[in-house]
């Protein structure tokens, strides 16, 4: 055999690896809206569950959800959008701060014009 040739004697054919839902390995957690809404649940978010050095309060940290403001406050117009930032976890909630406000596009193309 030549020198530095690879034997290959570990290579095995036919093994296959067991194949596992990935949603048994998530958890869900709610989103809470700051104090400053009349509607405090957001909704909910998915993140793998805390393995090893991975924590799950640090992968939903620093995550941004966007809402609009008829969904957060029940009498307000639909066309703007609040972004909420994560930034604290909780027990099974994740509590949010603002983060930004946009506006939906049909309603920023009503309002420009060529």
């Amino acid at each position: 055999m030549a020198v530095g040739k690879n034997k290959r004697l570990s290579k095995r054919k036919g093994t296959k690896k067991k194949v596992v839902d990935p949603f048994t390995k998530k958890e869900w957690y709610d989103v809470k809206a700051p104090s400053m809404f009349s509607v405090r649940d957001v909704g909910k978010t998915l993140v793998t569950r805390t393995t090893g050095t991975k924590i799950a309060a640090d992968a939903l940290k620093g995550r941004v959800y966007e809402c609009a403001l008829a969904d957060l406050n029940a009498d307000e117009n639909a066309f703007r959008k609040f972004k909420l930032v994560c930034e604290d976890v909780q027990g099974k909630y994740c509590y949010t701060n603002f983060h930004g406000m946009d506006l939906t596009r049909d309603k920023l193309c009503s309002l420009v014009r060529k």
